[in-house]
């Protein structure tokens, strides 16, 4: 990691792409439905390789130049001692749902935000994908989630949050009946507090992808260094409650493409 590699480039590549909204093409926030002939098996012909191929309205999977996920190594990073983002989360009603290719909780109110750069991002959802799709210097972990944001203008900014193989997670045990209950229909959970998502605030930032068709390009990726814990049974919930074939549904590591990645070491 070069502490002097700050430089007014990276930024103006940045509020670049804030300027522009990124159009989602499919329900649940910009993922296609799990009804769509897609996997995550490779080498087959429906999996990661090829989902370009199966929908025109996919193309930029394969043909994208800042797609996701990425591998974030530490000495190629540009170091920001900045404030990454603001977050005023609180409780709303949220229902579990099974989107065939992974579990979502999803907030029917207002469940708060959070601010880059003078735009807020409103909290829509959170997913999990299992192992990993971000690594670290080459690790993969056990579990990957995603708390999804979007603005009024139709920008969307992701934070991800790794956790490895140890202690129960706190927001996980207090949706793991829902997550077992779901089948096919939406799971009501009540209130469900977003703060009870627990991470620190060293983090990598990059511009990328959706990590699943159509991977519409743009998204403010913002993934958490510290890496939680998490129970096997919490995994398996996960795992067992997907349809079948989706037990394992990380999109693998994509080319990075010389694009910059930010870390930002704040304590705020």
């Amino acid at each position: 990691m070069d502490p002097n590699t700050k430089t007014i480039f990276p930024f103006a590549v940045f509020f670049i792409y804030l300027s522009f909204p990124i159009i989602l093409h499919a329900h649940s926030h910009g993922e296609a439905g799990h009804k769509m002939l897609y996997t995550y098996k490779q080498k087959t012909d429906n999996g990661p390789a090829e989902w370009g191929k199966i929908n025109p309205d996919w193309k930029v999977c394969n043909t994208g130049k800042i797609q996701s996920p990425i591998d974030l190594t530490n000495e190629r990073v540009s170091l920001i001692h900045d404030q990454a983002w603001k977050r005023e989360y609180k409780p709303a009603p949220a229902v579990i749902i099974n989107r065939g290719h992974d579990i979502m909780a999803s907030w029917k109110e207002d469940a708060g935000k959070m601010t880059i750069h003078q735009t807020d991002y409103k909290l829509v959802q959170c997913h999990w994908h299992s192992p990993s799709e971000h690594t670290i210097n080459g690790t993969s972990y056990d579990l990957e989630l995603h708390m999804v944001h979007t603005s009024a203008e139709g920008k969307t900014a992701v934070i991800g949050v790794l956790y490895k193989l140890g202690e129960p997670d706190e927001f996980l045990t207090k949706l793991l009946n829902g997550i077992k209950e779901v089948k096919k229909n939406e799971i009501n959970v009540g209130l469900v507090d977003p703060r009870d998502i627990r991470f620190h605030t060293k983090i990598y930032r990059y511009i990328g992808s959706l990590t699943a068709p159509p991977c519409t390009e743009g998204v403010i990726w913002n993934i958490v260094k510290r890496v939680n814990t998490v129970s096997m049974e919490q995994i398996a919930a996960l795992k067992e409650a997907v349809d079948d074939g989706f037990e394992t549904n990380a999109r693998p590591v994509q080319d990075r493409h010389g694009r910059t990645v930010w870390f930002y070491d704040q304590n705020a």
